[in-house]
């Protein structure tokens, strides 16, 4: 029997709600063919209002009637969540996780008597405004249409790559999961030394914001390294040299180094 949908979510939280946008804004598919399930209402509630797709507080109903499920919990939790539908799964359908740090192979042995068809990826929050990027890497019994048909889904709400060792999907998580919030902080610093040198909060926000998007687009744009631009805008004896300056005396490009290690390392305990 044909699923009534071809995606189920399982887990409607912030990461969900911005893959399934991306799915609806670029047609990848209709509402119709979209059911979600939150334990918390008004997480069902954002869903239903805003997507116009099926809810649910029944996991069970999401496998049930679902092709592929994307699971969208926390990741200490996810052996207690699949647990409750674990014997309804078959072998018709793919598992596409973006749980930090859970291995394929784990997640595969959460479904005993199957080979079941795991993707694992690592999305960022940017795919609210489809400038995400995802890691893609399929588990051993997951098809190549089934790589493709996940990163179609990652492709809708910005960028997706094929990892091909899972081995570096930690390092995926730390640079570009957990990435933007790296500039966000850099960002929020900006903004609070605009205001301390007497800009308005106002001015403040929109010159640092616009200020970051440029610098972003000039790094995917210009075609050179973000080392070369850096140099370009740092002239001797100037205003840029005497930050730069600062930054290396107080070993911020270190701390940045060690933060993303940071990251690297919760990811890889998170999957123990």
């Amino acid at each position: 029997m044909k699923p009534q949908y071809e995606v189920g979510v399982i887990g409607a939280g912030n990461a969900a709600e911005g893959i399934v946008h991306g799915l609806l804004r670029n047609s990848v598919l209709l509402d119709d063919r979209i059911i979600a399930s939150d334990p918390d209402e008004a997480r069902r509630q954002v869903f239903a209002d805003r997507f116009h797709i099926d809810v649910t507080d029944d996991n069970r109903e999401v496998v049930a009637n679902s092709y592929l499920l994307l699971l969208a919990v926390k990741p200490q939790i996810y052996r207690e969540v699949v647990a409750q539908f674990a014997d309804l799964l078959h072998e018709d359908q793919v598992v596409v996780s973006i749980m930090a740090g859970v291995s394929t192979q784990s997640l595969e042995a959460c479904f005993p008597g199957i080979c079941a068809r795991v993707v694992r990826v690592m999305p960022n929050l940017a795919s609210h405004v489809g400038a995400g990027m995802a890691g893609v890497c399929p588990g051993r019994y997951a098809s190549e249409a089934d790589l493709l048909r996940a990163q179609r889904i990652f492709d809708a709400g910005g960028k997706s790559v094929h990892i091909e060792d899972e081995g570096l999907m930690d390092a995926v998580t730390a640079v570009s999961g957990t990435g933007p919030a790296y500039y966000y902080f850099f960002t929020e610093a900006i903004v609070a030394a605009a205001r301390q040198i007497g800009l308005s909060p106002q001015y403040a926000d929109l010159l640092a914001k616009q200020t970051c998007l440029g610098a972003a687009r000039m790094m995917l744009e210009a075609g050179e390294p973000p080392e070369v631009l850096r140099k370009k805008v740092t002239s001797p004896g100037g205003t840029t040299a005497a930050a730069m300056r600062s930054l290396a005396e107080d070993k911020v490009f270190d701390d940045i180094v060690a933060a993303v290690r940071a990251a690297f390392e919760r990811s890889r305990e998170l999957g123990a």
